[in-house]
């Protein structure tokens, strides 16, 4: 059985214990403390945590001034209110003065589920790595929460943690290496390149797997770091494989897929492929199922895999 634990409980806890470790550390959120878990902080650090209730840009705009007073905020509320309600003074007063701030995005993707489509967020990557200054880590699982929390406590500048509401299978271990804006291999494979963040990793490392029974041999790269991309792991990957695919929970437009394609498009053009929402609103339901309709899915992966496959195959025919 496969073991699993929700990114957000991980992510609170990790919260709690940076609380212990650094006395700067505030933390901020938008009326969804028990939804996210920073209230685990809340409640061991009553004086250095702030329910701003559901002013998401107001919370932004706090915290921008804790970091220009030398604190380190931490502020938390939905993906897609981050990104949407809260754009503003993120851009404006938090990554244009590069202040010390930490934007968790909770609920990212589709894991709020039977929340609907107003509480999905498919654009947040997009939004977040457009802004100048600003890193954008995505949490593949509950292990990667922890040491990300913990990377971007020490990181200088603004920080966006992707972090899911879901419960999601064990990848990595404690020993695991993690540094914001370094990949990481996890499999060998010549044949195709799959980079993959956040869930998607899961489900690429399946697809690998399944990939191999019949006889094509996929590279699978965890991409945790969308901004700043790892240019120098997708460029080798593309050289040694000739091939790539992308994965993730996010619009096919603005995320991952498209930082991976302007990397290559620059350095090494090969046959590419994405997998994502193919740019639609989604609608409210159990989150399994959603990811199987939108193609978020092992199926699709190997799809794509074997498409760039054959252009892969044709081009080297010319």
């Amino acid at each position: 059985m496969v073991n699993k634990q929700a990114i957000r409980d991980a992510y609170g806890e990790a919260l709690l214990a940076l609380g212990g470790q650094n006395q700067d550390v505030v933390v901020l959120e938008s009326d969804v403390g028990h939804s996210d878990k920073s209230i685990l902080f809340g409640k061991a650090y009553p004086e250095r945590y702030f329910n701003v209730g559901i002013s998401e840009g107001n919370m932004a705009a706090m915290a921008a001034g804790f970091a220009s007073a030398g604190k380190i905020p931490f502020i938390n509320t939905f993906a897609v209110f981050m990104a949407l309600r809260a754009g503003d003074p993120i851009n404006s007063l938090i990554a244009h003065n590069h202040l010390n701030v930490k934007l968790a995005g909770t609920f990212s993707g589709l894991s709020a589920a039977y929340d609907g489509a107003s509480h999905h967020a498919l654009s947040d990557i997009a939004v977040m790595r457009s802004m100048p200054n600003m890193a954008v880590v995505s949490i593949a699982d509950a292990v990667e929460a922890k040491k990300a929390v913990k990377a971007a406590a020490a990181y200088s500048g603004p920080v966006y943690l992707r972090i899911s509401r879901a419960a999601l299978p064990i990848i990595f271990s404690a020993g695991d290496p993690f540094s914001i804006g370094m990949g990481m291999q996890l499999t060998e494979g010549q044949d195709a390149t799959i980079l993959a963040t956040g869930y998607m990793v899961y489900k690429a490392l399946l697809a690998a797997e399944n990939l191999k029974n019949i006889g094509i041999s996929a590279r699978v790269v965890n991409i945790h770091t969308i901004k700043p991309i790892d240019r120098e792991l997708i460029i080798r990957c593309a050289k040694e494989t000739g091939a790539i695919v992308t994965a993730e929970e996010h619009n096919v437009i603005g995320g991952l897929g498209s930082a991976a394609a302007e990397v290559l498009v620059k350095e090494c053009p090969v046959p590419m492929d994405f997998v994502g929402v193919e740019d639609r609103f989604t609608e409210s339901g159990e989150y399994e199922q959603l990811l199987e309709k939108y193609g978020l899915n092992v199926a699709n992966i190997m799809s794509k895999v074997q498409k760039v496959l054959m252009r892969k195959k044709a081009s080297d025919c010319h």
